[in-house]
Formats: C-alpha cells, structure tokens, sequence
C-alpha cells in the first residue's frame, strides 16, 4: 500500500532463478485464488434470496474489494516480475514516478490497492456494528439495520476510502508512486531526499485510519462477546426455571457475530505487519526482506474470507457446494 523510503539495495531472498519462478508462482496462485474465492462468494450472497440481507451486502462489498486486488493489483506484480525473469531487467515504467508526464500503471494501481485495503476495514467495522446491534438490542434489529441504510454506508466507505488512498498524492508534493523493487507492488515513496514532517504525517495517517477503526470494531466485537456471554447464562437460568424470554439473539446472529470476530483477528494479523513497517520505513529503516512479507501478507487476506465463511456458516457452505457441483449454479437454497 505505501513505502516511505525507496530501498537502495533489495535484499529479498528471491534473488535466485529458483526463488524468482517459486514468487511468480506463489502470486499467480493467489490471483486464482482470489478470483475463485470472492466470486463464488459473490455468487452465493447475490444469487441466493436467504443472504440477500443487510449482512450479505456488507460481504458483498467486502468480496467486491478483495476482488479488485485479485483482478488489478496482483497481476501487475505478475506481469512486473515475468518481464524481468524473460529480460533480465525491470520494465521502463518501473523506474517512472507519478510525477512524470509518462502515464504508468501504478499511478492506478497503487491508490486501487490502498483504496481496496481501506474498504475492506471499513466494511468490517460495519459489519461488526450490524452483528452488534443484532446480538445487544436484537429487537431493535429490523428497524435499525435496513438495506436501504447499509447501501448508503457502503457507497460511502467506498468513496472515503478511495478518497483517503490518493491523499498522499494530492496534499504532499515529496509522495510519488513507484514499483517498489523489495515489496513488488506499487507503493507511495518519497520522491526527495530528505523526510519532511508534511509528508511524515501524511504517511502515518494510513496507519492511523486502519488502527483506530481495528480499535474500535474490537471493542465493540468484545461488547458483542460479553452480551453472549450473558444471554448464554440468561437462558441456563431461564431454562432451570422452565421459563422463555424473547428477547434474546438468535442462534444465526450469535454465530454471525463469532462470523466476524473471526474476519476482525485474520485483518489485524494480515495488516499489523504493513504498520510496522510503515511506521519504521518512517523512522528510516528501508527493511526490504520484511517489507516483501508485509505487503503479501495483506494480499492474502484477499481469498481467506470465503474460508471463514465457510467454516463458521453451515448454510453458506452448504450453497457453496450446490453451486460448484450443480450446472450454473440452478439449485436455489431454500432455507
């Protein structure tokens, strides 16, 4: 997503023929894999009338934006590092900044996959808020959580997060785009020698964006987790006492909640090393061999969502395979 430093000496273990063709590999096995997985995501929230819900647009948007990184940002990686295994050398526009008058691809790419990275934060912080008010205020649900209102929030989280991923670009003269020799994506670089605090600060706010909403969506997946915590002891008493309360969550909202408890842990694992390196890259450490780890750690958690999905819901799963075993998918679910 950015770099703050562009690194003088690339001292990522790929510099081997056999290391060069295993990353090329490892990177068109992730595009597949990203592909295959958000589409048939896609496939089951749009095509199937049970995930139709508020829920299931969030996880919609959500696969849209992993998605785009298996369709734009990754495959240029590809073809980057295919140039330089045919012609032994990095390709002219590699070398471009965004400040030439030479159009090349990370100009796009690199707000696209920190744009992606922003939406795919966002859209968990809502979900976890949707999961949330279902599982705390549970008769409140219908009336609050509508699909006309999630709609409104995930065409603005798309453009606030589009928005913040040209910033750097847009109020900092000293930020350029460029392909990042070490990470082997489009990263946001300094374009000057030295570190002005303008675009010191710019370069933080990344960070700062992902963590305070990671902040938040885990406080309130901890208020989630305690409000089952106690209905569960609710309804043991209840049934002890050969009594029934209707007010309580669903079994489906309490498990959906776990759903993205489970989303919330994978993103701060995947996205926790790119802020540690951000914040030392601004501090003046190039760390080429971890930034390579960082930023496809992050691309990876592209394809994990329908893993989750279909380990933590039944009825997902169970769509998933009628899809892949049935001829265009015609077996509608009808739970």
């Amino acid at each position: 997503m950015l770099s703050a430093l562009e690194p003088t000496n690339c001292t990522v273990c790929c510099c081997t023929l056999a290391n060069k063709i295993l990353m090329v590999v490892f990177m068109v096995f992730l595009i597949f894999a990203i592909l295959f997985g958000n589409a048939v995501t896609l496939a089951v929230v749009l095509g199937t009338k049970h995930f139709q819900t508020p829920q299931g647009y969030l996880k919609a948007s959500l696969a849209t934006a992993d998605l785009a990184v298996g369709i734009f940002v990754v495959p240029l990686s590809v073809y980057a590092e295919l140039s330089i295994l045919i012609n032994g050398s990095t390709p002219e526009w590699t070398m471009l900044n965004s400040r030439d008058v030479t159009f090349h691809p990370c100009i796009f790419i690199g707000p696209m996959f920190a744009g992606c990275t922003f939406v795919s934060i966002t859209t968990i912080f809502l979900l976890t808020i949707e999961r949330s008010i279902a599982v705390v205020k549970p008769l409140h649900k219908e009336a609050v959580i509508t699909k006309r209102r999630t709609t409104v929030l995930i065409v603005l989280s798309w453009v606030g997060s589009f928005l913040l991923a040209v910033t750097p670009i847009l109020f900092s003269q000293d930020i350029n785009l460029e392909y990042n020799s070490c990470s082997r994506m489009c990263n946001y670089a300094l374009g000057g020698n030295g570190f002005p605090s303008q675009a010191w600060n710019v370069l933080l706010l990344f960070p700062a964006f992902d963590f305070t909403l990671l902040g938040g969506t885990v406080v309130i997946n901890i208020i989630s987790f305690s409000s089952i915590r106690q209905h569960s002891k609710r309804r043991k008493h209840l049934v002890e006492a050969d009594c029934q309360t209707t007010t309580k969550p669903t079994f489906s909202d309490i498990n959906a909640a776990k759903t993205i408890g489970t989303l919330t842990l994978a993103f701060t694992a995947s996205f926790t090393p790119i802020a540690v390196f951000v914040v030392g890259n601004v501090i003046g450490n190039e760390w080429c061999n971890f930034s390579f780890f960082a930023f496809w750690i992050l691309a990876t958690n592209s394809c994990w969502n329908v893993i989750i999905y279909s380990a933590r819901d039944q009825k997902f799963r169970h769509r998933a395979q009628q899809l892949l075993s049935t001829p265009l998918g015609r077996t509608e679910d009808s739970t």
